[in-house]
């Protein structure tokens, strides 16, 4: 799947070296029961199939971070908040597979 136009991809050696900070939020796309059985610290889940209703509670004027299991729902959640106007949005490539 091509990244949506003005989507970044990073890696997850990438990932590990960002941190978190107020300019940032960091979104985990996957199911709820994916997101507990193991997760990186920092993200917030919210599945697939709520983002679109549930967008208003992020900023897009913040730089997003979103993450999966591995890289596609990500990248349809990153096409999704670019469709939004999302400013600043970021896939993890490989989702939590290369973690």
């Amino acid at each position: 799947m091509m990244p949506a136009k003005g989507v970044r991809t990073i890696s997850p050696d990438e990932l590990k070296s960002m941190k978190k900070t107020k300019d940032s939020q960091w979104i985990d796309v996957r199911t709820p029961g994916e997101f507990k059985a193991r997760n990186m610290r920092g993200f917030d889940n919210i599945p697939l199939g709520k983002l679109p209703n549930q967008t208003s509670k992020l900023d897009p004027e913040k730089e997003t971070i979103v993450l999966c299991q591995s890289g596609m729902r990500s990248a349809q959640a990153a096409k999704i908040l670019k469709k939004k106007g999302f400013k600043d949005v970021a896939n993890v490539r490989g989702g939590m597979n290369q973690l």
